[in-house]
C-alpha cells in the first residue's frame, strides 16, 4: 500500500506555507492534523529549498527541530527529517528519526559510514543541482531520464560501497525546479515514473504537491492547487510509487481509499 509522507514545514519562507507552522504550538497542531488526516510519516522540514529561499544555518535547523521533537515523538508516527545538511542529519539520527530525506541525495561521502550504521531509512533524491537548494536553471541537455539514471547509479554505487544497505534506500527523482525551469520536464518524469522502478527495482517516493510546474501548466494559484496536485499524485499512484509526499494528506488518503473501494467492486 502506498504510504503518505505528510509535509510539516517549520520554516519562515516555504513557498506554500512559510511561517504558518514555525511556532512550536502550531507545528504540533499541524502534525496532529496530518496524522489524523491519514499521513503515515511526518516529514519535518526545518528549512525551505525553493529558489527564493533564504539560507538557514544548521544550528537554526536543529533549534527548530528541537523545539518540537518531543511533542512529535509523542504522537507516535515515524518522523522524517528533510535536510541536506550533515550536521542536521547527524542530530536527527542521534535523536531517533526514522527517516532522512535529502534533496541533495546524500552528497557528503564522509557521512556514509554513519548512514551504514543508521537503523532508519533514506530518501535519496535526484536533483540537477549538485548541492544546495533549487535554482531556476535549464534542464541538462539530452534525455532527462538518462541524467536521472546516471545520478542514481553513481550515488548508489558510492553509498553501498561504504556499507549502506540498498534495501533501506528509497529513490525520489525530484520534481519542479529540481529538474529544471521547464514544466514539461517534470511532466515527462511524472508520466514515466514506472521506468524508475523498472530500472532499479527499488522503492520510489515522489512529491508533486503544490509544485510550480503544475501551477504553470494550469494557471492556478498555490491556494487553488489542491485538485491539480491530487490529479498528479493519482498519476504517480497508478504507476506503483511506494510513497507520496504531500501537503494535503486528507485529500490523498480519501482518494486512495476510494480507489481501493472501487477496485473491490469491479
Amino acid at each position: 500500500m502506498t504510504q503518505i509522507f505528510g509535509i510539516l514545514n517549520i520554516t519562515a519562507d516555504s513557498f506554500s506555507d512559510g511561517g504558518e507552522f514555525l511556532s512550536p504550538d502550531k507545528a504540533r497542531a499541524q502534525a496532529r492534523k496530518l496524522i489524523s488526516d491519514g499521513a503515515h510519516v511526518l516529514d519535518v522540514g526545518p528549512a525551505s529549498s525553493h529558489p527564493d529561499a533564504g539560507d538557514v544555518a544548521p544550528e537554526t535547523e536543529i533549534e527548530r527541530l528541537a523545539s518540537v521533537w518531543q511533542a512529535l515523538e509523542n504522537l507516535g508516527a515515524p518522523i522524517s527529517v528533510d535536510s541536506f545538511r550533515p550536521e542536521t542529519q547527524r542530530w536527527a539520527m542521534a535523536h531517533g528519526a526514522s527517516w532522512l530525506n535529502d534533496i541533495n541525495g546524500f552528497a557528503a561521502p564522509d557521512l556514509y559510514d554513519e548512514l551504514a550504521d543508521y537503523d532508519g531509512r533514506l530518501v535519496l533524491m535526484h536533483a540537477i543541482q549538485a548541492k544546495g537548494i533549487a535554482t531556476r536553471v535549464a534542464p541538462p541537455d539530452g534525455d532527462i531520464w538518462a541524467h536521472i539514471f546516471r545520478f542514481f547509479e553513481a550515488r548508489l554505487a558510492a553509498m553501498t560501497a561504504s556499507g549502506v544497505a540498498q534495501e533501506k534506500i528509497v529513490l525520489d527523482p525530484g520534481m519542479g525546479f529540481f529538474l529544471g525551469n521547464r514544466p514539461e520536464t517534470s511532466m515527462q518524469v511524472l508520466s514515466g515514473l514506472n521506468r524508475l522502478k523498472a530500472e532499479f527495482g527499488m522503492s520510489v517516493l515522489v512529491c508533486v504537491s503544490r509544485k510550480s510546474f503544475l501551477r504553470a501548466l494550469s494557471g492556478v494559484s498555490v491556494a487553488d492547487s489542491g485538485p491539480i496536485s491530487l490529479a498528479a499524485e493519482m498519476l504517480a499512484l497508478e504507476q506503483g510509487v511506494d510513497f507520496i509526499r504531500t501537503h494535503d494528506a486528507k485529500q490523498l488518503s480519501d482518494a486512495i481509499d476510494l480507489r481501493r473501494n472501487l477496485a473491490t467492486h469491479t
